[in-house]
């Protein structure tokens, strides 16, 4: 039995890359990105690449979103960024294009980062990010390796105090023999 298949995923492909491209001669806002699943440790930076082509002038806004937590990172207009929260402001640097890069990362920003360009005659497209954010690992094993470290050193210190009594235990026992043993040299023989 023979299955017929209504689109082919090599089909959808191209259906959606012409539509895009069909979009963009037709004016709409195009937002193109070479990546969008980032992962860091904590205490790196990140950036957000974003090309973004509109006929009018583009207003950006970007958004944090978890689990927990929705909040505004800061608007872009073309020049600069504007009203960016306290939360971020001395961690965002600014792009001429629209991009955003955020350092010194912390857990809490994992998530999702929503980019919504908005033209002057109000249309609007959103795109988004997801950042995935690890714990450094090198620094719990500094820290494992400072404390075998401090260990080893400790070990030795006592090994060496104990071979230290050990020596002067032996000393003090020579020293009481000979204390004890009568200074007299001469040997009695007594007769058979």
């Amino acid at each position: 039995m023979r299955h017929f298949r209504l689109w082919d995923v090599q089909d959808v492909a191209v259906f959606l890359s012409i539509a895009s491209y069909i979009c963009d001669l037709a004016g709409a806002i195009s937002i193109h990105s070479p990546q969008r699943s980032l992962t860091r440790s904590v205490q790196e930076d990140v950036f957000f690449s974003v090309d973004v082509s509109c006929d009018g002038v583009p207003t950006i806004q970007w958004n944090f979103m978890s689990g927990a937590v929705s909040r505004t990172i800061g608007t872009w207009q073309p020049g600069a960024y504007t009203n960016i929260t306290v939360d971020y402001s001395s961690r965002v640097q600014s792009y001429d294009n629209g991009s955003m890069g955020l350092s010194d990362l912390r857990l809490q920003d994992g998530g999702y980062y929503v980019i919504t360009v908005t033209e002057t005659e109000g249309s609007s497209k959103d795109t988004g990010f997801v950042l995935k954010v690890n714990e450094a690992l090198y620094e719990d094993l500094q820290y494992l390796s400072v404390s075998a470290l401090a260990l080893a050193c400790v070990a030795a210190l006592l090994m060496l105090l104990i071979w230290l009594l050990d020596k002067a235990y032996r000393r003090i026992v020579a020293w009481r023999r000979r204390r004890q043993m009568p200074e007299t040299n001469a040997t009695e023989l007594q007769p058979l």
